[in-house]
């Protein structure tokens, strides 16, 4: 993970932009400016946590190993989030594996500033506390999907998300990938991006896919994308 100097874009990150000015000025000086690389692994299950991120443009994944290795996603984590609210509350130990799963750069704060915030500043606590609920509800939500929809609907899910993080049609996703995340064998991956080619959803390249149809990636989908969506929007309009 490298660290390009820091720059003046940390309000990208929408927590951080969803900010009144006189708390944002108090946390900008402790703010850097940091690359996250994918397939990094930031923290794992029980490591100290020095650092909060706020991603930029970057999107990490909190992932639960089980005992017999196998790995589910819980959450993931973009511009409308942080890794790391554990720090402002109480311990600062990891609840998971945080696994970067979009390069891109994101806003670091050492974890004794962010408690110092929480405990100090009503309005840090204000927006941080929204963002734990909204995160609750998507984790939940996560776990609901995870056990009762199709890998077809929660593979929509997926790209879907991650297309929000970059606002673009090509991500670079690998059916491996999306195996890891969806906790399924690479070829039940495989069978399932077909059908969507088939379908003129999706176009899929050498390590990449593109997106061709949202609408019908949307129409493809659980429920529990759109949910998620309309309680960040409640909890944290701002964002």
């Amino acid at each position: 993970m490298s660290q390009p100097p820091s720059r003046s874009d940390h309000r990208q990150n929408r927590l951080l932009a969803a900010l009144e000015p006189e708390d944002f000025a108090y946390l900008e000086p402790h703010l850097e400016t940091v690359e996250l690389l994918k397939g990094t692994v930031l923290y794992e299950t029980g490591d100290p946590m020095p650092y909060a991120y706020f991603p930029q443009d970057s999107m990490v994944a909190l992932i639960t190993v089980l005992a017999d290795g196998k790995a589910v996603e819980m959450a993931v984590f973009g511009r409308e989030a942080m890794l790391g609210i554990s720090c402002a509350l109480a311990t600062c130990q990891s609840l998971g594996r945080y696994s970067v799963h979009l390069t891109g750069s994101a806003s670091r704060i050492g974890s004794d500033v962010l408690h110092h915030a929480f405990d100090t500043r009503p309005g840090i606590r204000q927006v941080l506390l929204r963002f734990l609920e909204a995160l609750l509800a998507q984790t939940f939500q996560s776990m609901a999907c995870n056990t009762v929809h199709s890998v077809e609907a929660r593979c929509c899910r997926w790209i879907l998300t991650m297309q929000d993080q970059v606002e673009g049609d090509r991500l670079l996703l690998t059916h491996e990938h999306l195996a890891g995340l969806l906790g399924v064998q690479r070829s039940t991956v495989s069978l399932v991006i077909r059908a969507l080619q088939t379908g003129g959803l999706i176009q899929q390249g050498r390590g990449a896919l593109t997106v061709v149809d949202r609408p019908g990636l949307e129409r493809t989908v659980c429920r529990c994308y759109e949910i998620s969506r309309q309680r960040f929007a409640q909890l944290l309009p701002r964002t």
